[in-house]
């Protein structure tokens, strides 16, 4: 569907849209370029890249919750949410005549087939790996290079791991888990004495070193830090749920009641409101 063809009046496709019984993705894409059209809809045709900026992590992170949860329907839904957000930014580059949705497309599929030799150039001898063809392609000829390409818009302790990783692969780690952990007990005492010199940018730049030597035992331990955090927040706010209502059933709440008082309630919170760390780290870093 061309929404600038002459003679096609807003009323036909307004009324194509609303008689159709199923959608396609020549749709979805025809869809969000009437809507930013001078006939569409006003708040799309003024959006840009950095005003939906922030719509596009949200739908991303809705989605991975869906797939947290085990929600088939609703990760259906926040995977079309997502896809909005992609034919949206391409539709912007589209008006602007840089590239459109099959120029997107046409990209990504090279790249897959590029960095797959082993499936697609099986006869080629020593094949390179998929961070060897990454490296390659973005020009890199350092790990510190390929460490600085890491996306600074990750969460951070996703991006601690990324990074390790990195230098890991140049053998640039530690031996065993034991000693990932003595540099965590290291880095607490660095912060503790941080801490006391009442200096904040040390404290910063200490807690930053201790947040990071901690992704390193994760790694170790094959657990995913960004879902551990996760999962350490759910566990408090059950636990804190857990407190808060036993305090009210006492007829005594939290507000009212001292540290020292909250603390029986909150170990017994502890005992019936546990919770075990789910998820490991994706195989491919």
């Amino acid at each position: 569907m061309v929404f600038s063809k002459k003679g096609c009046r807003r009323s036909e496709i307004v009324l194509d849209f609303l008689c159709k019984e199923s959608y396609d993705l020549r749709d979805f894409v025809a869809l969000i370029t009437f809507l930013r059209s001078p006939d569409g809809c006003p708040w799309d045709q003024v959006q840009t890249h950095e005003s939906i900026r922030r719509n596009f992590l949200e739908e991303t992170y809705e989605a991975c919750e869906a797939i947290d949860a085990g929600d088939t329907a609703h990760l259906k839904e926040e995977l079309g949410d997502v896809l909005m957000q992609v034919l949206f930014h391409t539709d912007i580059e589209r008006a602007a005549g840089h590239f459109d949705i099959d120029d997107v497309a046409d990209a990504a599929c090279k790249k897959l087939v590029y960095r797959h030799p082993h499936v697609f150039r099986r006869d080629e001898p020593d094949a390179p790996d998929w961070d060897t063809i990454k490296q390659r392609e973005r020009a890199q000829t350092t790990t510190a290079e390929a460490m600085d390409s890491v996306a600074r818009s990750l969460p951070a302790l996703w991006r601690c791991e990324k990074i390790q990783a990195k230098a890991a692969k140049t053998g640039f780690e530690w031996p065993d888990t034991d000693a990932a952990l003595d540099k965590v007990e290291e880095e607490t005492r660095v912060l503790r004495e941080a801490v006391a010199s009442c200096n904040a940018d040390a404290v910063a730049e200490e807690l930053g070193d201790l947040l990071f030597a901690a992704v390193k035992v994760a790694r170790f331990a094959g657990v995913d830090p960004e879902q551990a955090a996760h999962a350490a927040c759910e566990k408090f706010i059950r636990r804190f749920a857990a407190m808060e209502a036993a305090a009210a059933d006492s007829g005594v709440p939290l507000e009212q009641r001292t540290l020292a008082q909250m603390q029986p309630l909150w170990q017994q919170a502890k005992q019936t409101a546990g919770a075990h760390i789910k998820g490991k780290k994706s195989a491919r870093q």
